[in-house]
């Protein structure tokens, strides 16, 4: 079947950006990193500065990375598209089976986390509180995750790059926005005088609920654009 490009809607983007935005990985660095901060008492000021910085160094990672895989889909030839929707539909369909899998049973097999040597070498930048290494902390951190964590990513980028105009880009934008916005929501919150320790609880807590309901979204998302690659539904 023939296929023909559409733009998604705004509800499409917004609610997979808000799915994605749960990510544990940017959420557990900017905590960790907060808490650094903390115990070396320093003012709000220095709090609020680097952890906008990190904010900042992630937004651009994600957005730059995100116009790049754009560019790369929307010149691969229309007729492809059909064919590449379906295969990024079912590699998405498996990473959403992954994270359900992780609500039931956590740490068992294979799972879409960042390996543990990554981790650990995370948490050693995180230390290093300057505003180079909090740039390069941001950096690292968005380049990591993004192959482990970024399949709703993926496939806003697929729907976009069918037709890459300065519409699909302002809707990148309003994606990664809504990506960062829980991390400026958690650095504006300890800042104001919330207690790190109840943010730290709150994520461990609700840890297993983040991964069942980015599981179902993903799903969700990859029978969307196996859909759509077939001519069954048309975003205008």
């Amino acid at each position: 079947m023939a296929v023909q490009a559409y733009l998604p809607t705004l509800t499409t983007v917004v609610a997979t950006a808000g799915v994605d935005s749960i990510n544990p990985c940017a959420i557990g660095v900017l905590i960790l990193m907060i808490s650094v901060i903390l115990a070396g008492k320093k003012s709000t000021r220095t709090l609020l500065l680097y952890g906008g910085v990190y904010i900042l160094s992630v937004f651009a990672v994600y957005l730059l990375a995100g116009l790049g895989l754009m560019y790369f889909f929307s010149t691969i030839p229309l007729i492809l598209t059909e064919y590449l929707s379906i295969l990024v539909g079912i590699v998405i369909i498996f990473a959403g089976m992954l994270e359900i899998k992780d609500y039931f049973w956590y740490g068992r097999g294979f799972s879409l986390q960042i390996p543990g040597f990554l981790a650990k070498r995370i948490h050693t930048y995180a230390g290093r509180t300057s505003l180079p290494g909090v740039v390069a902390l941001g950096a690292f951190v968005s380049a990591v995750e993004l192959p482990c964590t970024g399949a709703p990513y993926l496939a806003i980028i697929t729907l976009l790059s069918q037709y890459f105009d300065f519409t699909a880009f302002l809707l990148l934008v309003l994606y990664n926005i809504i990506f960062v916005l829980p991390l400026v929501v958690i650095l504006l919150a300890v800042a104001g005088g919330k207690r790190l320790q109840d943010v730290k609880r709150w994520k461990q807590e609700n840890r297993g609920f983040m991964r069942l309901f980015m599981g179902i979204m993903l799903i969700a998302m990859g029978w969307l654009l196996m859909l759509i690659a077939n001519g069954a539904i048309n975003f205008g």
